[in-house]
């Protein structure tokens, strides 16, 4: 990742201060593998902003390497020049995620010498953000050296929430087929999702399938797709036709994605493929999942934007679920499920299966291909998007919790989940109308940089249940 660095500076606070800071802070960042633009020392004061021209120049060097930064990080290892930081960004015309961090003044030194005042200088440079229009990120203590603990785990925070705002802003999701026509609580917008960058690219499910009728049964791609399935799961007992099948709708939805560079999907799953093809789409769906390209069932075209951000966050496997029952007597309790198509990761150990739900209605024979097993447990966090037609704007909910190791015996793909203040989150997603479906990542801290990122950058109107 790289970062677009400016370096706060005012004359009449020691200005040794802006160089030693740059050299701090560039430190910092190269050590944990991100790259970094700024002006060097050659290009203003210690390659500082703190007067207009230096903060032309910055702008100029900004604008230079736009297509590289994901980022601005604004240093203050003095008290810093408000106006010129916030028209270093301004006129960059960059549209990043930005973090202000402060440097702390050390008790021992506090006369004219090396006093910084960052701590005060930190709101004047905010007010002036907000004066024009920028947004911003703060680190969680209000002063923090770059080279402490906290900085780094701030740092690592804001490199997550620039993934999900950059990565959000050009997403290219992939719709197959129809929504399922019992499934209301699927639909969506695509004006509203565009209009915040996200494009859906839709085919019908009838291409895909016809796709599917002129490929050979031993052509290279579906013989490639089929040795992938084996190796991913156990598919012992799942009869040879049905994997071939399954083989040969991963390889014309992999051509399809490769061909539209899309980086997730939603696929129409109840009960046509079932009914007219004969298996269910639900390893080929983990597998992409579980290779960093969300899947969501029922064209839940909204439910992938939330696997994607939390992939883009924790950069790990995201998966579908439903809010799907009560756990005993637990308030903070409830069983997560689905039939399934959770990515492998998420499982202590996975088996390919039959839908039990679907297959009562067309057959047994008819739907292999679930991926069925246990949520091992661990830290999860979650996150629901939904396009508001009504209101005109993009709202959701994430949060944190953990999948528990109590004991379920059920069918599909499950997990016990704990969520503090449980039934509290339950009545907010009633009382405001979302749906049943939540994305869920094995990760303690993506909830925090997605909440960031979809708040502060995208403008959606998000509520962070904790």
């Amino acid at each position: 990742m790289n970062f677009g660095l400016i370096v706060g500076n005012r004359g009449f606070f020691p200005d040794h201060l802006a160089k030693s800071g740059r050299e701090e802070m560039i430190a910092v960042l190269a050590a944990a593998g991100h790259g970094v633009v700024c002006p060097s020392d050659q290009d203003t004061k210690f390659g500082a902003v703190e007067t207009r021209a230096e903060a032309v120049k910055c702008a100029e060097i900004f604008r230079a390497a736009r297509d590289r930064i994901d980022g601005i990080i604004v240093t203050l290892p003095n008290f810093g020049d408000e106006r010129g930081i916030a028209e270093a960004i301004r006129l960059s015309g960059l549209n990043v995620p930005v973090l202000i961090q402060a440097t702390p003044d050390t008790a021992g030194k506090m006369t004219i010498a090396d006093r910084r005042d960052s701590f005060c200088g930190k709101m004047s440079a905010c007010n002036n953000l907000r004066q024009y229009g920028i947004p911003y990120s703060l680190t969680r203590l209000h002063t923090e050296a770059p080279s402490s603990p906290e900085f780094q785990a701030d740092l690592e925070w804001f490199a997550a929430v620039c993934r999900v705002v950059n990565g959000l802003r050009k997403l290219r999701i992939g719709a197959i087929g129809a929504r399922p026509a019992a499934f209301n609580t699927v639909r969506y917008s695509e004006k509203l999702l565009e209009k915040n960058g996200i494009t859906v690219e839709p085919i019908d499910l009838s291409e895909i399938l016809g796709r599917i009728a002129r490929m050979k049964d031993d052509a290279p791609e579906a013989q490639a797709k089929l040795k992938a399935i084996q190796s991913y799961v156990n598919t012992s007992g799942v009869p040879a036709e049905s994997l071939l099948k399954m083989a040969k709708l991963g390889a014309v939805i992999e051509a399809w994605m490769r061909d539209n560079s899309l980086q997730a999907t939603a696929i129409q799953c109840w009960t046509s493929l079932e009914e007219f093809f004969g298996v269910v789409p639900c390893t080929l769906m983990s597998m992409m999942s579980d290779s960093l390209l969300p899947s969501a069932c029922e064209v839940d075209v909204p439910g992938v934007v939330a696997m994607h951000a939390l992939r883009l966050a924790s950069e790990t496997p995201s998966a579908l679920l439903d809010w799907n029952n009560n756990y005993g007597d637990d308030p903070d309790k409830a069983v997560c499920f689905h039939c399934s198509n959770l990515p492998k990761s998420f499982f202590q150990d996975v088996r390919m299966d039959y839908q039990a739900i679907i297959a009562g209605t067309v057959g047994k024979l008819n739907t292999f291909g679930t991926c069925v097993g246990r949520v091992k447990s661990g830290p999860m966090s979650f996150a629901r998007f939904s396009t508001d037609d009504i209101c005109g704007r993009i709202r959701g909910y994430v949060g944190e919790g953990r999948f528990t190791d109590d004991p379920l015996d059920t069918f599909g793909g499950a997990g016990v989940v704990e969520i503090r203040n449980l039934q509290g989150l339950l009545r907010y997603i009633c009382e405001n109308g979302f749906e049943h479906h939540v994305a869920a990542n094995l990760s303690a801290g993506a909830a925090a940089a997605v909440y960031e990122a979809a708040k502060t950058y995208l403008g959606w109107d998000v509520y962070y249940h904790k």
